[in-house]
């Protein structure tokens, strides 16, 4: 068990105690990558901000009852998926952008056409990832990004490990096709994801 980990099982010991700067530290853990997952199921900030307070509120009226056995990130994100897909599917909207990684994607002191490449690049991908529906942005990002296994998807996603590489599978598959189709972007890029080896 690493060091975050048994962090964790202790910071839920103190915050059943009433102890708040443990959930403040708790809270300062987790609130960009439950805000960054929001965001890309949401692709609304507003509503990611309010998924991820919502998550919070959730997690320490649950605290007593949770079982503290690790990290408590698969935890918080099953909560924090649940809340905004519920959102997306209530407001009828999908995934519109990526934005909170295709920020960071710029990097400073790049030649102007090389910016100007990366903006475009960044573009195409928002575009392939925001013509995919909710479940399949979701595992994307929960694998790819925030590096979750695959047990630990099923958990969050509340359904058997196979499902989970099922839905990674053909969340790929669609996302390569869209990339396909975008003429825009180079061949070698293409090829080259390395999202078709989930």
């Amino acid at each position: 068990m690493g060091e975050s980990e048994h962090e964790d099982i202790g910071l839920v010991t103190r915050i059943r105690s009433g102890d708040m700067a443990a959930f403040e530290r708790l809270y300062n853990k987790y609130k960009r990558p439950l805000y960054q997952t929001a965001l890309a199921i949401t692709g609304d900030r507003g509503a990611a901000e309010e998924v991820m307070q919502d998550c919070f509120v959730r997690a320490h009226r649950a605290m007593g009852r949770v079982v503290a056995s690790g990290s408590l990130s698969p935890w918080l994100h099953r909560i924090a998926v649940n809340l905004a897909c519920n959102w997306a599917n209530r407001h009828r909207r999908w995934l519109s952008a990526l934005d909170v990684w295709l920020e960071h994607l710029s990097a400073p002191g790049l030649a102007p056409e090389q910016a100007a490449e990366q903006v475009e690049v960044g573009e195409v991908v928002r575009q392939a990832l925001g013509s995919l529906n909710s479940t399949q942005r979701a595992v994307i990002v929960l694998f790819y990004v925030h590096g979750f296994t695959l047990a630990e998807l099923a958990y969050i996603m509340d359904c058997p490990v196979g499902t989970v590489k099922s839905r990674l599978h053909y969340a790929c598959k669609a996302f390569r096709e869209r990339l396909r189709q975008d003429a825009r972007l180079p061949g070698e890029i293409i090829y080259g994801t390395e999202l078709g080896k989930a």
